[in-house]
């Protein structure tokens, strides 16, 4: 995918993706979602890291017409009806396979866009009028590497492609729930400090830090499982230290859920 004169250099985005309902609710989150799309310029293909796609291993999704993936249970009829016919991108596909290396990367299609890409892209891309492929999250990787991946996914910006991980800076889904039974969604002290800390850390794009916070006593509270958090780290990483970071969509759903988007350039 060589750069051309008219292509415009994409932001990277990070989208705090939340509950899968999202896809059909109008609430506020969907509202921020549908105002987030309308600063977006149409990318050329999204590349996207979903913190649904989290196995041993780095592949792309190779598929000229990749699957909705419904990967969640207990939801409405509604919500399993709905089809996200974006195309893929089996150039895009290959192409980050050579960014990352053959030795790292490869192309699999056994996979398609699961609820961490096409509830968001849903608001933000509702025609599917963009091929989309998705990264998977190697759950062997340290941080830092996950963060060095997505440097190294940089130069895409340049190619027309929209970078864009998915998750959520907080996700501990016990606490959410709870709250959610007990009806006392009030934000715990732990949550509001890790989500103020990561976001001090983007705007001054301390990748050091987002690669360390995660270990403290407020990041293991905000991620018994460090998959909606590392999302985050692939977009952080193929920012650029002179990109302006924004944060159109923020606030805490169920308590203790950050619901924060992240938009960087």
């Amino acid at each position: 995918m060589p750069t051309t004169s008219t292509e415009q250099r994409m932001p990277v985005l990070f989208i705090g993706h939340g509950s899968p309902m999202n896809a059909i609710e109008d609430n506020t989150w969907t509202d921020g979602f549908r105002s987030l799309a309308r600063q977006l310029p149409k990318p050329k293909a999204i590349l996207s890291i979903s913190a649904h796609w989290f196995l041993p291993g780095t592949f792309l999704t190779g598929n000229e017409h990749p699957p909705t993936i419904h990967d969640f249970g207990g939801f409405p009829r509604a919500l399993y009806e709905m089809q996200y016919p974006a195309p893929g991108s089996v150039e895009l596909a290959q192409r980050v396979v050579k960014l990352l290396g053959p030795s790292r990367a490869s192309v699999q299609h056994d996979w398609g866009l699961d609820h961490g890409t096409w509830t968001v892209l849903h608001h933000l891309r509702p025609a599917a009028d963009v091929p989309v492929v998705q990264l998977s999250i190697d759950a062997r990787l340290a941080p830092s590497e996950h963060l060095a991946l997505g440097r190294a996914l940089a130069g895409l910006r340049d190619e027309g492609v929209l970078v864009m991980g998915s998750g959520n800076v907080t996700h501990n889904l016990r606490h959410a729930f709870t709250s959610m039974r007990s009806g006392n969604t009030t934000t715990p002290q732990w949550a509001e400090s890790f989500d103020q800390d990561v976001t001090r850390a983007l705007e001054q794009h301390d990748g050091a830090f987002l690669s360390r916070v995660i270990e403290t006593d407020a990041g293991r509270m905000s991620h018994p499982s460090i998959d909606h958090y590392l999302p985050l780290l692939y977009a952080a990483g193929a920012a650029g230290d002179r990109d302006a970071v924004r944060f159109p969509v923020s606030g805490f759903d169920l308590g203790s859920l950050s619901m924060r988007s992240v938009l960087f350039g």
